[in-house]
């Protein structure tokens, strides 16, 4: 019986909407948002059933340090600042990698611009009197030595296709930027040396500008003489 009544077709039963003269009462809450709604309450109901009962039963003379670490904004609880949430060992090897890092691009740049100084034959910035240019393959080498009645003598640079003078200059531009980055590395590098030394144990105070020997725009500090056991 109960499969041939769901097989005669019935009226499908709508909710009504707002009447007109509700318009102006907004939209009419369907029974579908009314079961969302009630959801949502009894949710944050026990929520409030269940933080009512855990506080019921805390002890009172319980204590954890996030009492004293944490402050009430507004009935909000809110962490205090982070900065010191590592400990001093933890900074000084966080400091010690950072250092480490910086050191090896330092050796890296360094080692481009020996290739870059072997390829160019600059010395201290000061490019040679003599040029060597290496051609990229057979066409090239027959045109530059086309261009010089005498190949073995350095050609003159309106000899020297335009190309290879744009590639010899890129290449000095490149010399030069990387010679600017190491100092600026290096710089870095010693900056957080001294960070570094300053977190070690050890008495110490920063010189009067009257006890620098050498003037200098950075400070100085001067380490205490302590025994060694």
């Amino acid at each position: 019986m109960s499969s041939l009544r769901n097989a005669i077709s019935r009226r499908a039963h709508k909710e009504r909407a707002q009447p007109q003269a509700r318009k102006k009462f907004g939209f009419l809450e369907k029974h579908k948002d009314y079961v969302e709604r009630a959801k949502v309450f009894h949710k944050k109901e026990e929520t409030l059933r269940r933080l009512k009962e855990k506080a019921s039963f805390r002890n009172p003379d319980e204590f954890y340090f996030k009492m004293i670490n944490t402050r009430t904004v507004g009935g909000v609880h809110k962490l205090e600042s982070e900065a010191n949430k590592y400990t001093p060992e933890e900074l000084m090897l966080m400091k010690s990698q950072d250092i480490g890092y910086i050191l090896q691009k330092v050796q890296s740049e360094k080692k481009k611009i020996e290739k870059l100084n072997a390829v160019l034959h600059s010395i201290d910035n000061e490019p040679s009197n003599r040029k060597v240019y290496y051609a990229e393959d057979r066409e090239e080498a027959k045109d530059i030595q086309s261009r010089s009645s005498k190949p073995r003598i350095p050609l003159a640079s309106e000899d020297i296709p335009e190309r290879i003078k744009r590639k010899t200059a890129a290449s000095y531009r490149e010399l030069e930027a990387r010679k600017k980055r190491v100092n600026e590395l290096e710089k870095i590098y010693m900056d957080m040396s001294m960070q570094q030394e300053l977190q070690k144990k050890g008495r110490k105070r920063k010189l009067r500008e009257d006890e620098i020997v050498t003037p200098t725009s950075k400070p100085v500090f001067k380490w205490r003489a302590e025994r060694k056991r």
